[in-house]
């Protein structure tokens, strides 16, 4: 290849490397492997010559895919964090409204409780739905990637969806409102802000932690806004890593900071106050949890 062909191909490649980024990104849920994913995704197109190779989009996308199926599968599989490494992070403001802009960070929301969710799926199963729900590639494209039948690519797309997607969340009337609420509360712990914690605390509230997420490995409960607010305050550094995801259908949060222990909030929400929380680490209870996420296709547009 010549210097000059080398730069043209350089050229049409940073053209395409955010949207390389962001497939590797969402394949993977960490940003370091997904940079060193897509150079390496560079520097197998930097060896091929590139009037060879019909659809460019389409052979970076599926070289890009192979390397990222072949990372999963390499990954050591650790008992202590069935959830994945951790949430993407930093998170986004949280608004009050019901408005679009409401909507465009509750589908921000939503995509990043997906990623932490998504570790939970087998390597092949976590690509089809990426690459499909995700970037809306063709089965017949993930096939080859995966090197198994496009019936077979459509049957790991939907068994994906099923685990990670919850289908009849958005026709719950009430799921919005216990979404918007409980993202109030984890907004406002990140904040520090104990009076906006307050205004979603019911008086009386109660809040327990099992013996895994407690301090000092003894379960622990609580009673009381006041009380169960400064216990908040303690969470404020690890909320940062928290994403809403349904618990069960229910208004929930899973809280996945890079080498800890995930746990699991189930939120107990009444009109637009919280009557209780309930902490949940320890992996026998986190394994028979249904934690998804709701349907964005199902929420009304206005």
């Amino acid at each position: 290849m010549s210097v000059r062909d080398s730069g043209s191909t350089a050229a049409r490649f940073e053209q395409r490397r955010s949207r390389l980024t962001g497939q590797a990104f969402r394949m993977l849920g960490a940003s370091g492997e997904a940079e060193d994913a897509v150079q390496d995704t560079w520097m197998r197109l930097s060896r091929t010559e590139i009037d060879s190779i019909r659809n460019l989009d389409g052979w970076l996308t599926t070289t890009l895919s192979r390397i990222c199926l072949d990372v999963l599968r390499a990954r050591r599989i650790d008992d202590r964090h069935p959830l994945g490494p951790g949430a993407p992070d930093p998170f986004p403001p949280v608004a009050t409204g019901d408005g679009p802009e409401e909507r465009a960070i509750l589908a921000d929301d939503l995509e990043r409780a997906v990623l932490v969710l998504l570790h939970r799926l087998p390597p092949a199963e976590r690509v089809a739905f990426v690459l499909h729900d995700m970037f809306a590639v063709p089965f017949y494209e993930i096939a080859e990637i995966l090197h198994r039948s496009p019936n077979a690519a459509r049957l790991l797309a939907s068994r994906a969806r099923h685990r990670v997607v919850d289908d009849d969340a958005g026709l719950r009337p009430d799921a919005l409102r216990e979404r918007r609420v409980v993202r109030a509360f984890l907004a406002a712990v990140r904040a520090g802000d104990l009076q906006a914690v307050l205004a979603v605390l019911d008086a009386d509230v109660t809040v327990s932690a099992d013996q895994v997420a407690a301090p000092g490995a003894v379960p622990v409960t609580a009673q009381g806004a006041r009380v169960v607010g400064r216990l908040a305050a303690g969470f404020a550094a690890r909320a940062r890593f928290s994403a809403v995801v349904l618990v069960d259908g229910h208004a929930g949060a899973v809280v996945a900071a890079a080498g800890e222990s995930p746990a699991v909030m189930a939120f107990t929400v009444d009109g637009e106050r919280i009557t209780r929380i309930e902490v949940i680490a320890e992996p026998e209870a986190l394994a028979r949890m249904r934690l998804t996420v709701p349907d964005l296709s199902a929420q009304p547009s206005g």
